[in-house]
């Protein structure tokens, strides 16, 4: 069963969700419409709430997670991705907030605490270190990564296609699996 309730929590779908059946999705998760998490993903709701937004896309092998209340981290962190993000295949997302209009690349790493502000290009196999803010319109790049230039207008334009892309990709799975 990949889709599971743990301690009282169900994850909660929005309408046209697609979860494909490699992945496990497990706890305090909310998904909104029309996104889709690929096989062999885990997002893992056992500490604290993990919240996704509308139409955002989380590709093969991603792991997304929180930071649980304790001394060295009080009250936790949860995790936050909004609208129209791309999260690339092998991507770690650990308990930070993830803005609208975001792509995270391939094999990158956010890690707690750090705040990926709005049409944000991070580049594959880079670090987001702990806290960092990685302001709006650059491609950031690197380990840890480090602002390199500011996006082009097609850059801009490519957060809403990728989102598309695969808010039609994951209605042509649904359909293959009869579940629309």
């Amino acid at each position: 069963m990949n889709i599971r309730e743990f301690n009282g929590h169900r994850p909660i779908l929005g309408k046209g969700v697609f979860i494909d059946p490699a992945a496990v999705v497990t706890g305090q998760v909310s998904i909104g419409e029309d996104s889709s998490v690929w096989p062999c993903v885990s997002i893992r709701g056992d500490l604290l709430a993990i919240s996704i937004g509308r139409a955002t896309n989380i590709q093969d092998g991603s792991v997304l997670h929180t930071t649980q209340d304790s001394i060295y981290h009080p009250g936790g962190q949860p995790l936050i991705i909004g609208d129209e993000v791309t999260i690339g295949h092998n991507a770690t997302v650990h308990a930070c907030t993830i803005h609208n209009q975001v792509l995270i690349g391939m094999g990158a790493v956010i890690l707690d605490g750090a705040v990926i502000e709005p049409q944000v290009l991070v580049a594959a196999g880079s670090l987001v270190s702990p806290g960092k803010i990685l302001t709006s319109g650059y491609l950031w790049r690197g380990n840890p990564a480090r602002a390199v230039r500011e996006l082009s207008p097609q850059e801009l334009e490519f957060f809403k296609f990728s989102a598309d892309n695969y808010v039609r990709s994951k209605n042509l799975h649904l359909k293959s699996l009869g579940l629309i």
